[in-house]
């Protein structure tokens, strides 16, 4: 622009040019800022649900599971799950174990080199509590393989997180009509990815009407990473998280704890009433005679502080003052007495209960949110019932969620050539992804049931050759499969060759 003569521009330096952006449906954004995609403005409303609302699609189921999980007592239990599967130490959260896939040295180098590019990719080293806790809360976790077209075998270049409610997986039917009988024969399926900014994620209506190409972007398979809860509604086209089951319990909580407040208000407060004499006075001259009564005594000077000026704060009769009741003349005159505050505001019962239902729905022990309970490390048999079923269900969460690393895992082998899809799916099942634990809970029952087998083994060294074979000591006490066996009789000889074993140190089982 010109002013004053003098012309006034942008400097072309480098901070102010656009920064290299790689192709993709969505937008790069900064999680902690609002982006406001030139929408001229908004608004944004709050309301209590109260019966937890009908769900017309997935979209608002994962929001009813966001809004659910900032409830503080949601908050706390999820947050105690998500620090117990996902713990943030100064090394890897997660590794591999590729022992049981046999043999091909090079090939588990690659695996593991790939896999650390897959952690880096997700940053997971930093943000593996946050994004364990989306997979939780949503019920699922999206990402799109960004990768470069003109080099695809670089593998993966970025891994960028797409928003579940936004994003739906589309599988349509290939149907043929059979010639002889008539009959639609199913041939197979094409499933895809449908994207919409617009519609938040319900393409449920586009695709009725079969406009969803000028609405929504269609993306292929293999360019999302998707992986969900497991968890299925009564129907079975449904993808639930979670936190569904603690819906309920979640918002009978909040209406309890909202007619708590409601009855605390009304009932504390203790309460005059009056009890006006009219004496044999008409109908309309009573009234009249008990107004000017409540004028008289609802006068309120009350002291303005920033004016310095004594106002009439005259209020209104309401449920939280006093009562002012004519009574006509039967031998009584004008009285006054005292309505008594509620009794039972301190019983909270109730609360309580529906606050153990919301915990048990979460599956989570109620001594770890008691904020008085002690944490202690000991034998198994100090370890309650509800502790060890916390310990299993959070290993079962471990377990879904590593298809995440999976199936990027996949994706990136084989955009670099390392692996065919064949190949991988005969030793997927036998890669192993292992979680640093929080607790000394599963190593010490392991050092427990291995000390007891020893023990066990020093008495039965006495019978060897007698009654009992080494074998079936091996198979038996020490619980040994025959590849255990046969491995650990190649590290013996191996040992012995060495000198690390003399001929004494053999003589035990």
């Amino acid at each position: 622009m010109n002013l004053f003569g003098f012309s006034i521009k942008r400097a072309n330096t480098p901070e102010a040019a656009p920064t290299e952006q790689h192709s993709s449906f969505v937008a790069k954004t900064d999680e902690d800022a609002i982006n406001i995609g030139g929408a001229p403005g908004g608004f944004f409303g709050q309301y209590v649900d109260i019966y937890g609302g009908e769900v017309k699609n997935d979209s608002d189921l994962i929001l009813k599971y966001r809004e659910t999980s900032l409830y503080p007592e949601c908050d706390i239990a999820i947050d105690e799950i998500v620090t117990e599967a996902i713990v943030s130490t100064h090394t890897k959260p997660v590794s591999l174990n590729l022992d049981a896939i046999e043999g091909n040295g090079p090939l588990k180098t690659a695996i593991h080199e790939e896999f650390d590019n897959v952690l880096k990719l997700l940053s997971f080293n930093k943000k593996g509590h946050d994004l364990f806790r989306r997979w939780y809360v949503d019920g699922r976790i999206v990402f799109h393989n960004i990768i470069e077209k003109e080099n695809p075998k670089k593998g993966i270049v970025e891994l960028r997180y797409v928003d579940p409610s936004k994003l739906t997986k589309v599988s349509e039917d290939i149907l043929e009509v059979d010639k002889e009988s008539g009959v639609q024969v199913y041939k197979g399926s094409i499933e895809y990815y449908l994207y919409s900014e617009v519609l938040g994620g319900n393409q449920s209506k586009t695709l009725a009407t079969g406009t969803y190409n000028n609405q929504a972007v269609r993306i292929n398979k293999d360019a999302i990473t998707y992986v969900t809860s497991g968890l299925y509604d009564p129907s079975r086209k449904r993808n639930i998280s979670y936190l569904h089951k603690a819906l309920k319990p979640a918002n009978q909580l909040r209406v309890m704890e909202d007619s708590l407040v409601i009855y605390r208000l009304a009932r504390a407060p203790e309460r005059r009433i009056f009890y006006i004499d009219v004496g044999e006075l008409p109908k309309k001259k009573a009234d009249a005679y008990l107004n000017s009564i409540i004028a008289k005594y609802r006068n309120k000077q009350v002291y303005d502080a920033n004016t310095g000026e004594l106002k009439d704060a005259r209020k209104h009769v309401s449920m939280l003052e006093d009562f002012f009741l004519p009574r006509s003349s039967t031998g009584r005159g004008t009285e006054i007495t005292t309505l008594p505050g509620g009794e039972n505001l301190g019983q909270i019962e109730d609360i309580i209960y529906f606050k153990k239902n919301l915990y048990k729905a979460l599956n989570v022990p109620l001594s770890r949110l008691d904020p008085e309970s002690r944490y202690s490390i000991g034998r198994s048999n100090d370890v309650t019932r509800e502790e060890l079923k916390f310990n299993n269900f959070v290993s079962r969460l471990r377990q879904r969620f590593s298809y995440l690393f999976l199936d990027v895992l996949k994706t990136q082998l084989m955009l670099k050539g390392l692996v065919k899809e064949d190949e991988w799916d005969s030793f997927v099942n036998e890669i192993n992804v292992v979680y640093k634990s929080n607790t000394a809970f599963a190593e010490l029952k392991e050092f427990e049931v291995m000390r007891d087998r020893i023990d066990i083994l020093g008495q039965f060294t006495t019978y060897v050759g007698e009654y009992y074979s080494i074998e079936w000591i091996r198979k038996n006490i020490l619980k040994m499969s025959d590849e255990e066996i046969a491995d650990m009789k190649k590290q013996i000889a191996k040992e012995k060759a060495a000198g690390e074993i003399t001929e004494e140190d053999s003589e035990a089982p």
